[in-house]
């Protein structure tokens, strides 16, 4: 509860919170294996469309909304949204797009110690734009094709400088733990909650409220709670916390979200895979590391890299993922072979989409409705 409004409900492990514009976000209990993480999701899709059904609502699996401004967006009864509302285009053009507009697929993956942490950080940040383009699913905007077939990435590009983007630092040498968390302490903060309100501090410094100087709580510390709030208002394309988060996809259709978890689990949690999917990125500079981040947001697989195109590059990061899960021993591997195809092919997401537009939909945004709501 948040006074008298319900913000989000918890049990079992499960949470489930609205976001700003009234995307509705499942945040999984920590799970085994890949036919767990689907039950839960196939679980909860049932739960919110029997209940959808009776509201005449329904969800819509896309990764940005193609249609609404952000003006037609309803905005959900958070405090945090309020003061996020009216900050955010001081520091950016399309933060209100990111909040209202956009939606995502996150996976959260452990590590067992930091120079794991560091391994998996580094390479799964190196390879957030090859997901990127996997995942793409989000190319209209207004009613019409946006240029882009990962708007909701794209938008991510001019959203705030100070919490966003691919954290070049983290291929330097001495990061671990303590560089991170200094990262994290020097982005500038959104609010304090205390008694069930959230305080305007946007833009003051973590750091004086660590030293009991924050104008607006003179003489008052932190608590963990606090951090892990201030935490959550950090954007980069991996964050961590307790664990590690991949940021890179476009929300999907049911097939997405078992598909991405596959494709991280695989990479990252068997010793071969990561070992080799490190190996694919180790001589990447942080020039190409910043050009597939923003090009990828058009062009998709299509996009050049080196001698070919970030197509090869997705054939053998899923063949690596699914080798991975493979090794695992427990039948995985299956959810990644529509991604194999579309590395295959070529053709993501929003490629058919885009290709539907024009040959199937008599270019009207409005039989997106039909084709991709859950």
């Amino acid at each position: 509860m948040e006074k008298s409004n319900i913000i989000g409900a918890k049990k079992d492990g499960q949470s489930v919170t609205l976001e700003p514009g009234g995307q509705f976000e499942l945040s999984g209990a920590p799970l085994v294996n890949l036919h767990q993480t689907c039950a839960e999701v196939h679980s909860h899709l049932y739960q919110v469309k029997t209940v959808c059904k009776e509201l005449g609502v329904a969800f819509l699996g896309v990764g940005f909304q193609p249609k609404w401004s952000v003006q037609d967006t309803p905005v959900m009864p958070k405090g945090r949204y309020q003061i996020m509302k009216a900050y955010m285009p001081t520091v950016g053009s399309r933060g209100l797009d990111m909040m209202f507009r956009t939606c995502t697929i996150q996976v959260n993956l452990d590590f067992s110690d930091e120079r794991d942490m560091v391994r998996k950080f580094r390479t799964s940040l190196a390879l957030q734009p090859v997901a990127t383009a996997l995942f793409a699913n989000s190319p209209f905007c207004d009613g019409k094709p946006s240029g882009k077939k990962s708007l909701r990435s794209a938008v991510w590009e001019d959203t705030d400088p100070d919490r966003t983007g691919t954290l070049a630092w983290v291929f330097e040498d001495g990061f671990g733990f303590e560089r991170y968390a200094e990262y994290v302490l020097d982005v500038p903060m959104y609010f304090v909650y205390r008694d069930g309100t959230y305080h305007d501090v946007t833009g003051e410094s973590f750091r004086d409220f660590m030293e009991g100087r924050l104008p607006q709580f003179p003489g008052e510390f932190p608590t963990l709670d606090d951090w892990e709030q201030h935490l959550t208002t950090c954007f980069p394309e991996v964050r961590l916390k307790r664990y590690m988060e991949m940021r890179g996809a476009d929300g999907g259709p049911w097939g997405s979200i078992c598909a991405l978890p596959a494709l991280w689990v695989g990479l990252l949690y068997d010793r071969k895979a990561l070992d080799d999917a490190e190996a694919l990125v180790s001589d990447w500079t942080s020039e190409e590391r910043e050009y597939l981040r923003t090009a990828v947001t058009r062009d998709a697989l299509q996009t050049p890299f080196r001698d070919g195109t970030v197509q090869d590059v997705a054939i053998e990061m899923v063949r690596i993922a699914k080798e991975g899960l493979t090794r695992r021993g427990c039948n995985e591997e299956n959810f990644v072979d529509g991604l194999a195809e579309m590395a295959r092919t070529g053709k993501t997401g929003a490629d058919i989409m885009l290709d539907e537009y024009v040959n199937k939909w008599g270019m009207n945004v409005d039989k997106i409705y039909d084709a991709m709501t859950f």
